[in-house]
């Protein structure tokens, strides 16, 4: 007999379900925080940050995330703007269908004596229970508009004339199967 839960999981509809995940882009000067994950067949950059969980309050999510990953307490950083807000409903592997995900991109600048006292590294809890290691990079953000960052705001944060420049329109380009591919 074939459970109600398992019925609904496979008629489930890709992107039907809505998670956000909330990140920052952390400036000191001219450098942002990145993530650099290295995969067998690949490498890529992403801003510090993580899911929303159900309930919670995105500016405590932004500080969970932030001092989980780079051991930062946003009270000591300047900023908390929403810089960017990207739609994402990419196709990825697994057996549930994929999400759509509402990426909210904050930004904030430390100073050098704060960067100083944050993570190098990351552990990223994988599926079979084992981590792996994502390494903090300091990056020019005039120099992120080539790098493979998911959500892809590298060209939208080389194009910043500063740091604490002021943006136009914060919605990003939706990322999409037809302009993206799952790696």
């Amino acid at each position: 007999m074939t459970s109600m839960t398992s019925i609904l999981a496979t008629s489930e509809a890709p992107f039907s379900r809505i998670k956000i995940r909330a990140g920052a882009v952390v400036f000191c000067g001219n450098e942002v925080a990145l993530i650099r994950r290295d995969r067998a067949d690949s490498t890529h950059y992403s801003p510090p940050g993580g899911n929303v969980e159900d309930g919670e309050d995105l500016v405590a999510a932004l500080s969970r995330e932030l001092s989980e990953e780079l051991g930062l307490d946003v009270d000591r950083a300047e900023g908390g703007d929403l810089l960017w807000v990207i739609d994402q409903r990419v196709t990825r592997p697994g057996p549930t269908p994929p999400p759509r995900k509402l990426h909210l991109i904050y930004r904030l600048h430390i100073s050098p004596e704060l960067r100083d006292t944050l993570a190098e590294q990351e552990l990223d809890e994988l599926p079979d229970g084992s981590h792996g290691v994502g390494v903090i990079e300091w990056i020019d953000h005039r120099e992120t508009a080539e790098l493979p960052i998911f959500p892809p705001i590298g060209p939208a944060l080389a194009a910043l004339a500063d740091p604490r420049a002021g943006v136009a329109d914060a919605a990003l380009d939706a990322v999409t199967d037809e302009n993206y591919t799952w790696v």
